[in-house]
């Protein structure tokens, strides 16, 4: 089928309108018109080849909401008119360890991504969400609860998922104290879900301006991390600390403050580690620096059921899709509350 996105076709120029192919629907697809498509940081450095090996032309976009046009003979999930969202992966191979754990963002084999990578069963290009359909296989389709707003409830396919998965996995509940550090797309959706689970939940961030907003967003305590008396003041608290910096900075800081036993998990930067980690204060409190990549599919839906439970969705900037770079520049400065979200309508004006 002939479908109208938006690409980049190679990393110096804007994105700009593209027609394109979508594969024929298979017996178990369903087919997705897209009504709202969230921006992600990874977008950007996809189609700016940041972190290399973009294939071009790329169609980004992995926070799809969008509406069931059509189903195969073989699906029997969803129906024509469902509203379902798409996250960041289509496929995987559904056989490894990881897959029959319902992990399959660590897919043995890699899983098919959104975009910038090849269908599994006949090697087309994989195409994301800054267009007007999508097809994807059943088992990668989540439901999205009617009563969320339907833009709002688009970022939750990445950076509400990426920030719920390590919640869940080191079972944040009423008791745990639990710290994010920045505060952006995947901060604010840490503070709001921590803070739904019943966890106490603490901001630490460079800006005293961002407390306001902060305690807002469901923390109950903010920690000027360059303000060495307010560290020291909560040495040995966090039971988790979910990092969500996307550029590389100082973990030291925030290792001593930890409990015995307690982690902190990068979920916004990939990348070597600068300064290195000093081990001392890892050895003497058994504490550990870990990662975590989104979730699989079943957590997936677990946290977009929580979250249709308790109203949660992101604060987001709606921008029509030729706004796109401005969006770009504009989240490159975090100069957005706080998280931009397409209104692929705008797709067709």
């Amino acid at each position: 089928m002939d479908v109208l996105g938006y690409a980049a076709q190679s990393a110096e120029t804007p994105l700009a309108p593209y027609q394109f192919t979508r594969r024929n629907p298979r017996t178990d697809n369903v087919v997705i018109d897209i009504l709202f498509c969230g921006v992600c940081h990874s977008d950007l450095h996809s189609a700016r080849d940041d972190w290399g090996g973009t294939q071009y032309p790329l169609v980004p976009g992995h926070e799809i909401i969008g509406r069931v046009a059509s189903v195969g003979p073989r699906v029997t999930r969803f129906k024509a008119g469902d509203l379902v969202g798409v996250g960041c992966m289509v496929d995987s191979c559904q056989h490894c360890a990881a897959c029959g754990k319902g992990l399959e963002q660590y897919c043995e084999e890699v899983a098919t991504f959104t975009y910038g990578g090849a269908d599994r069963h006949d090697g087309m290009p994989t195409f994301g969400g800054y267009s007007e359909r999508i097809v994807v296989t059943e088992k990668f389709v989540l439901r999205i609860p009617d009563n969320l707003d339907q833009a709002g409830a688009a970022p939750l396919l990445c950076a509400g998922i990426t920030t719920w998965s390590p919640l869940r996995h080191w079972k944040v509940g009423p008791g745990s104290k639990v710290a994010v550090v920045g505060l952006g797309g995947l901060g604010h959706m840490a503070l709001k879900l921590a803070k739904a689970l019943g966890a106490e939940v603490t901001l630490f961030t460079r800006s005293p301006s961002k407390e306001e907003d902060a305690r807002r967003l469901g923390a109950d305590h903010v920690v000027l991390s360059t303000d060495e008396g307010q560290m020291q003041a909560v040495q040995s608290r966090f039971d988790l600390i979910v990092d969500t910096v996307p550029n590389v900075h100082d973990l030291n800081p925030y290792i001593p403050t930890l409990v015995l036993d307690g982690t902190l998990v990068l979920v916004g930067y990939l990348g070597p580690l600068e300064p290195a980690l000093g081990s001392v204060p890892m050895i003497m409190g058994r504490k550990a620096v870990a990662g975590s990549l989104i979730g699989g599919i079943p957590e997936t839906q677990e946290m977009l059921d929580f979250c249709g439970a308790h109203g949660i969705t992101s604060d987001i900037e709606l921008t029509p899709i030729q706004g796109i770079e401005d969006a770009y520049a504009r989240m490159n400065k975090s100069d957005v509350k706080y998280r931009f979200v397409i209104d692929m309508a705008s797709l067709k004006a």
